[in-house]
This record gives C-alpha cells, sequence and structure tokens, in this order.
C-alpha cells in the first residue's frame, strides 16, 4: 500500500461508543474464546465490530472513513488482546486468574510459599475458594497492576514512536504485514461509502468461510458445553494428536495437525520462504528427535506420551539448551545485520548517494516531539525501576546488584532488542530475540526467591507497537488519534475485566472440562514457568539440570553453519529465520500453513495473477476472522446467558 497524501485524526464520538461496545459486549467472548480453543477473538471482535457500526452509519445516512473504522479497529484489538501462548484475553485480571491457578498447581508446590501477596493471596485463603476478586486479600496485587499498566502505556507509546520514526521513516523498511489491517479498513471504508470493489467481494467470501467452519468448530462444542459436563467437539480443539500412533516409528517425537483452517488462510498470507524454512526445520526435526533418542540425550520420552507431555520432555532434555545457543547466533547475526545497514547508510551519506538532510514527516500525520517522548520514556523507565527496588531489591541481600540489572534492562537491554526487532519486523515481518537473558541475569544476581519473577521489571520488546504506527500511517490516520484511543481504551479495558472476569471465574473453576484448551495447556506452561523459577530458589537444580552446555554449543554452532552455507548458496534470508522459527516446534501449525502457502503459490496466484493475490490474501484472511468472529459471539453470547440463569437460586 502506498502512504497517503492526507491524513485524518479518525478519532470522535462514534470511536467512544464504539470502545464501550467492544469492552461490555465483545470482551466476554474474547475471554471464553480464549478459554475454550486457545484462539484469539481480536480480529474476530475488530471486524464484527467495525461491520456492525458501518451498517449502522449507512443506514443514517453516515459515511464512516477509513480513518475511523481503523481506530474501531485498534481499540477492539486492544480491548480484546491476549497474553502469549496462554491465550487469556479480557485484561490484566485475567492474568490474576492464571496466577492463582499457578500458585496452586502442583509445578509450584515446592515454592509457592514464596510467591508474594502483591502477586497474588496466598494459597488456601479464603480468595481461592470464593473465588472472587472483591476480598481485601487482593488489594495489593491490584494497586501493583494499575501502576504497572500506567507504566507500561507511557513506555512503549513513546519508545515506539520514536522506533518507528527510525525504522519506517529513516531506513523505510516495508513491514510486509502492516497491510493486512489497512486493507480491511479500505474494504469497509468502501462499504460505507456504497463504493463496493473487490476488496468488500473478497472480504464476504472470507467471512462465509469463517461463518460456516466456526458453526463446527466453536458453535458446537460452546453450546453442548451449556448441559454436558464434558462438550462434544466434532473436531478436536486444537489439534488432532498422531503422537501415539507414529511413536513405533518416530519414537519421542511430537505428530499432530492443527484444526482451525484460518491457519491455512495465514499460510495465504505469510511469505512462501519463511514457510518453506518452517517446514525444512522440522523435516529435520523428524529425524533428529529419533535419533537423540536413540542415543540417549531425549531420555524421559516415554510410549504413550502425548503431544504435550512428549513437547515438556523433549524440551528439558535437548531443545531448551539448543534454542538458547541458536537464540545467541540469531540475535548477534541480528546485530551485525542492524550495525552492517548503519554504516552501509552513513557511508551513502557522506558520499551523496543519498539526501544527508534530516527527514520531515508528512503534514497532518500528527507527529509527536521526538525529544520529549525520549524525556517521558526515562521517567516511565525510572518509575519501573524504582517500583521494582521497592518491591522486591531493598528487602534483598543483593540489592545492588538488583537495582544494577534493572537499570541494565531499562536503559540498555530494551532499547537495543527492540531497535533490532523492529527491524526484523520491517523486513520479515516477525521478530526474534535473545533467549534467557532475563533467566541468566537473576541468577547471576544470586538473588534467592522467587518473587523476582513477578517484578515489573522495564524489559521489553515494541515491535508489535512500531507496526502499530505504519499501519495507521498506511490507514492516513492521525498518531495523535491513536494516543486518544489508548487514553480511552485503558479505563473501559479495567472495568470490563473486573466485570466479567470477576462473572466467568464465578460460573466454572478455571481451568476444567468446561474450557479445553486452557485445561490441555495450562500445566504445560505451569510446568514450563516453574522449571525457570527453580533457579532462583535454595535448590535450583532442577533448572540446572536442564541447561547442558554441550547442547548450547551445538545449537550455536549448527545456527551459524546453518547461515553460512544457506548464505554461500543464495538463499532468502526469510527462509534461513523460517528454519531457526522451525527448530523443535510441532507441527500442528506448520502442516496447515505449509498447504496453505503452497495452495496459494502454485493455484490461486496462478489463477489470479500475483498482484492480484497478494492484494486478495490479506483481505480473505481479515473476512474469515470476521465470520469467526460473528459465530463465536452469537454461541459464547447464549452459553453465557444459559450458564448466568443456572447460577440464580430459583
Amino acid at each position: 500500500m502506498i502512504v497517503p497524501d492526507t491524513f485524518e485524526e479518525g478519532f470522535n464520538f462514534r470511536t467512544v461508543v464504539g470502545a464501550f461496545f467492544i469492552g461490555f459486549v465483545m470482551m466476554p467472548g474474547a475471554i471464553y474464546l480464549g478459554l475454550l480453543m486457545g484462539a484469539r477473538l481480536g480480529p474476530a471482535a475488530e471486524w464484527v465490530t467495525i461491520i456492525l457500526f458501518t451498517e449502522a452509519a449507512r443506514r443514517s445516512f453516515v459515511t464512516l472513513g477509513r480513518q475511523e473504522i481503523y481506530m474501531l479497529y485498534y481499540i477492539a484489538g486492544t480491548l480484546t488482546a491476549t497474553i502469549g501462548g496462554l491465550f487469556i484475553a479480557g485484561g490484566p485480571f485475567g492474568q490474576f486468574i492464571w496466577n492463582v491457578y499457578f500458585a496452586g498447581s502442583p509445578a509450584a508446590a515446592s515454592f509457592a510459599d514464596q510467591i508474594p501477596t502483591w502477586v497474588v493471596p496466598k494459597v488456601g485463603s479464603e480468595a481461592f475458594f470464593k473465588r472472587s476478586f472483591v476480598q481485601s486479600a487482593w488489594v495489593a496485587p491490584i494497586i501493583v497492576m494499575l501502576i504497572s499498566n500506567v507504566l507500561w502505556r507511557l513506555n512503549w507509546f513513546t519508545a515506539s514512536y520514536v522506533l518507528f520514526r527510525a525504522t519506517s521513516d529513516v531506513e523505510r523498511l516495508p513491514f510486509p504485514l502492516a497491510p493486512i489491517a489497512a486493507q480491511g479498513a479500505t474494504a469497509l471504508a468502501e462499504s460505507s461509502s456504497k463504493q463496493e470493489t473487490w476488496r468488500w467481494r473478497i472480504f464476504s467470501i472470507g467471512a462465509m468461510i469463517g461463518l460456516s467452519f466456526g458453526a463446527i468448530y466453536v458453535g458446537v462444542p460452546t453450546l453442548t458445553g451449556v448441559t454436558l459436563a464434558k462438550p462434544i467437539e466434532i473436531l478436536p480443539i486444537p489439534w488432532i494428536d498422531f503422537t501415539t500412533g507414529t511413536e513405533s516409528i518416530l519414537p519421542a517425537t511430537a505428530i499432530a495437525i492443527g484444526t482451525d483452517i484460518g491457519i491455512i488462510l495465514w499460510g495465504f498470507v505469510l511469505p512462501l520462504w519463511i514457510v518453506l524454512g518452517t517446514t525444512a526445520a522440522f523435516i529435520l526435526t523428524l529425524f533428529i528427535n529419533p535419533t537423540l533418542y536413540h542415543f540417549g540425550i531425549l531420555h524421559q520420552w516415554q510410549p504413550g506420551m502425548g503431544l504435550v507431555d512428549v513437547k515438556t520432555a523433549n524440551w528439558l532434555d535437548f531443545w531448551l539448551s539448543f534454542s538458547i545457543g541458536s537464540g545467541l547466533i540469531v540475535g548477534l547475526i541480528g546485530m551485525g545485520s542492524t550495525f552492517k545497514t548503519l554504516m552501509r547508510q552513513r557511508r551513502a551519506r557522506r558520499e551523496g548517494l543519498i539526501s544527508a538532510a534530516p527527514y520531515t514527516p508528512p503534514e497532518g500525520r500528527g507527529d509527536f516531539n521526538v525529544p520529549l517522548c525520549v524525556g517521558l520514556f526515562i521517567i516511565s523507565t525510572l518509575g519501573y525501576i524504582g517500583l521494582s527496588h521497592y518491591l522486591v531489591g531493598r528487602h534483598s541481600e543483593v540489592s545492588g546488584r538488583l537495582l544494577f540489572i534493572f537499570f541494565f534492562f531499562g536503559f540498555v537491554w530494551t532499547p537495543l532488542i527492540s531497535y533490532i526487532d523492529a527491524r526484523m519486523v520491517g523486513i520479515a515481518g516477525h521478530f526474534i530475540g535473545f533467549p534467557m537473558v532475563r533467566e541468566v541475569a537473576f541468577i547471576l544476581s544470586q538473588h534467592k526467591n522467587v518473587d523476582i519473577w513477578f517484578a515489573p521489571i522495564p524489559m521489553h520488546v515494541f515491535a508489535a507497537q512500531v507496526q502499530k504506527f505504519r499501519e495507521v500511517e498506511l490507514i492516513g490516520a492521525s498518531f495523535r488519534g491513536l494516543l486518544k484511543c489508548e487514553l480511552l481504551a485503558f479505563p473501559v479495558l479495567l472495568t470490563a475485566s473486573f466485570v466479567f472476569w470477576e462473572f466467568i471465574w464465578k460460573l466454572a473453576p478455571i481451568p476444567s472440562a468446561q474450557f479445553p484448551y486452557a485445561q490441555k495447556m495450562w500445566p504445560w506452561f505451569a510446568r514450563q514457568r516453574a522449571l525457570f523459577m527453580t533457579a532462583t530458589t535454595e535448590n535450583p537444580e532442577l533448572f540446572l539440570s536442564a541447561i547442558d552446555w554441550r547442547y548450547i554449543t551445538t545449537g550455536g554452532v549448527f545456527t551459524a553453519v546453518l547461515f553460512a552455507i544457506l548464505a554461500r548458496v543464495g538463499a532468502p534470508l526469510m527462509f534461513v529465520y523460517g528454519m531457526i522459527r522451525g527448530m523443535g516446534a510441532t507441527p500442528d501449525i506448520i502442516l496447515p500453513e505449509l498447504f496453505g502457502a503452497l495452495l496459494g503459490r502454485y493455484y490461486f496466484l496462478k489463477r489470479y495473477g500475483r498482484q492480484n493475490w497478494r492484494n486478495y490474501a490479506p483481505v480473505l484472511a481479515a473476512g474469515y476472522s470476521c465470520g469467526m468472529g460473528l459465530i463465536s459471539m452469537v454461541s459464547i453470547a447464549i452459553a453465557l446467558i444459559a450458564k448466568s440463569i443456572s447460577q440464580t437460586p430459583y
């Protein structure tokens, strides 16, 4: 997409109404969907909200501009965002639910008494049994959460804007995935103005695919879960597990296929070389894992283990250490690439090949004062450091070391790794960071308590947020409208998060059979997190036994040799990053993603032409998210109403 010549703010009264609609209508669906099937309602909530407002505007003889549509899209994404692989949506109170589960899980039993009360009430307290936040024990966690959230928003907005100016305005990086949101918003803006083009037609096709598939994938288990102890799943959520069936041929190897066809549509959008690199790495693991088992390296695997157990065992035995070495080399190569680019640009300016004049932002884009943003970033980072020191550092025997670590992460590591990863997002659409930096720092500090793992340390990566500014620019919206959306979304998020997590938590324990994804995956994440936390206890043997320098070295050497060979034969950079992405990964996403990429490249691209298909694919994926969201919202609304009625005493 080409950056438009004019910009509009996009924030108005309709945006305010949309924020409340998303917070109090969409958010419960986002929470439920994440617990049920491990999926984000985010894209669905975004497009459902936009379509409803677009249709209401048309009937009121009002036209919604693409800037207004994108602001609704942005607020919907903010209010329905999820926490990593846990897929916990619905704001900060969802994190509290995870903390409650983790503190009482078997994985954390050895150090549960060390988890501070400003994180979660003590295990066994009344707040646990009543499953309610309206308890005095939650006052301290909520206060810490509020302060941390304010600091986070000030920190990310200022830092991301400065990084956007560096990577997009100065280096002119393409940000290949940014047009997805912009294309969808443009399609709906055309519909609102009754000037429908190919975008609306493709968007509608994707929406119908999402509606049809969503009725089977989400509708049936959601509605049957109202009356049955175990919901009916026509397609297993989130994957079909073949691991036990193939263990005689491929021991210690996880084999599964994801059942969400949205992964296939995502394969349409991703660059083909990234998908091929990921697939090549997975094929290598099909040979590597049985070989490692044969030589006794993958020694924890036992016949009969399912995907999650195999993944856990292999991760502890080998892939954790291998990924550390591999990630270090990738990070060093990324830093080297960034340094070479900067030196090349500096040389070109000195020789007059490119203009040495400072870049002037387009008029009307709503740019901010860069020195002011840097100053606010420093202030918010100091706030993080002060809060972390108050909660953890001042009580520690190694207070000085911890204070040094806080300053290092806030003022050295976060700006450095955010810039490197912002360049990766700008080039290839994904980022790669250094692994285990936080863990190593905590171990070297010699602090002996798990409270450090919960401290609001200023260690962030702002690459994803940098892309948001690029999306806003492509849509022709003002950055000042984005700032107003942030100021509006925060109080709405806090209020709706409290109301709906309180309600859903009372309906059933989390996780339970009513929430299949949480029941399957939360134990895995709990074991993974607990392993790292044991590194700062009096008994770190479990963590230390999982770290093997031989395998770290193997990962580093393998990755360095791989980069050298592929660079020698002229393989695309995206193929290299795809291989790193796929090493040790499970196939539930890889295989459907490959199918989508090949289908798009060898069928749809030939049928519609290269340029047309590149335009169609992101709009089709956006439409699918919308259709899936519509059917999900209807099913989840019925389920929540039915369950709330069943909870009444009459």
